[in-house]
């Protein structure tokens, strides 16, 4: 084995374009591109990587082009990313691509997005499709500390007018949205409307993690893995969710998931929240970053909505939240890549190349993945320094 001094960073980061519909594009073909120019972004060739993760196109990947005998990832979303740097950590590869992408997935608009719907006889015939499934959670949240519909609305508007200023997102240029704005659109689930849910699209991206003896001659800054963190109550969209679904050790319910991981990540680390330049949270609900920030620390049980509701998730407030508009106005491309864009950005952030939503001096990002709808939460720290 290697001594515990070999240490990992993300060298390379790259997005295909997005949009509600990429014309031509395939999901095969969009890996590649985002791959080639993650490669690039890091000073770097397939003939240099000896790894591969990510999604469903990763293994095809590695047999197209030709990148075999190689190490090959199994996780998913944020732990593939902390998976790769493990791998590169204990010698198992030493340059390892992480890439997805989704084109042609979604033909059928009249109806939910094939990744939304439900799969299970237990939950098929009640419609508890992905929406449904985050209400019940915000839903209790509402009814047990006063969360009201304003507060939902004003996470989806900040994180949606962020989308409008950043460059590549597929609602840029579309203006200011207001929680009024919000709050006029169509309900979907209860307390949902159609404005805090996420879009769908098509797109891809890529990332690139080397070990750090390859990192002299990077022509971008490294970004750290600082902690990560994982929480799991079972399979996700199988089982209906409850807010006080808890395990045998008892702990954290499954309202605030991630507060178990998170710890871990900031112990790890050595950090605390006030560390925290910026929160890269996955946004697939409105309240899905109303309960993060509770069960992450950035605030105590039943004080998100207050929190959001003064501004602090606004680029300018204590913590500036999905800066590039998250799933609800960036992007939206399948299972898997919504994961790693949330990391995506957190590396731009902390590399001063976050455009027009650049938080200044941001050291240290905290990207999310998940949320209690899907049963589980995962985290991780970036950071510019090593830990």
């Amino acid at each position: 084995m290697p001594g515990t001094d070999r240490r990992a960073a993300i060298v390379g980061v790259a997005n295909t374009a997005q949009a509600r519909r990429l014309e031509g594009a395939t999901s095969r073909g969009l890996a590649v591109s985002a791959a080639l120019a993650a490669l690039d972004d890091a000073g770097l060739t397939l003939d240099d990587v000896d790894g591969i993760s990510g999604d469903a196109t990763a293994a095809a990947l590695l047999y197209d082009l030709r990148l075999g005998p190689a190490w090959l990832g199994r996780q998913f979303g944020i732990q593939a990313v902390t998976e790769a740097v493990h791998a590169v950590e204990a010698g198992e590869a030493d340059v390892v691509l992480v890439v997805a992408a989704e084109a042609g997935g979604y033909t059928d608009r009249s109806a939910t997005a094939p990744w939304t719907r439900p799969e299970n006889e237990f939950v098929v015939p009640f419609g508890l499709f992905t929406a449904a499934e985050f209400a019940l959670i915000a839903r209790r949240h509402m009814i047990t500390y006063g969360t009201t519909p304003e507060q939902l609305a004003r996470v989806a508007a900040t994180i949606r007018t962020h989308g409008s200023t950043t460059p590549g997102a597929v609602y840029a240029g579309r203006g200011t949205v207001t929680a009024e704005d919000v709050l006029a659109s169509r309900m979907i689930a209860d307390p949902f409307h159609l404005l805090d849910c996420s879009m769908t699209s098509e797109g891809g991206c890529a990332l690139v993690i080397a070990a750090a003896d390859r990192l002299a001659d990077a022509p971008q800054p490294p970004v750290h893995v600082l902690g990560s963190g994982s929480d799991h109550m079972g399979p996700s969209y199988r089982n209906p969710p409850a807010w006080d679904l808890a395990g045998r050790r008892g702990g954290p319910v499954l309202g605030r998931i991630g507060e178990r991981a998170v710890g871990r990540a900031f112990a790890s680390a050595g950090l605390d929240r006030a560390d925290v330049d910026v929160l890269e949270l996955y946004d697939p609900f409105s309240f899905e970053v109303i309960r993060q920030l509770e069960a992450f620390g950035f605030c105590g049980p039943g004080e998100g909505g207050p929190y959001v509701e003064d501004g602090h998730i606004e680029l300018t407030g204590r913590t500036p939240v999905t800066t590039d508009g998250g799933t609800m106005a960036f992007s939206h491309a399948g299972a898997a890549p919504q994961m790693f864009q949330r990391v995506v950005r957190g590396v731009q952030q902390l590399r001063g190349q976050a455009g027009p939503n650049q938080v200044p001096g941001a050291r240290v990002a905290l990207c999310s993945g998940g949320g209690a709808g899907a049963l589980f939460t995962t985290v991780v720290l970036l950071g510019t320094d090593r830990a």
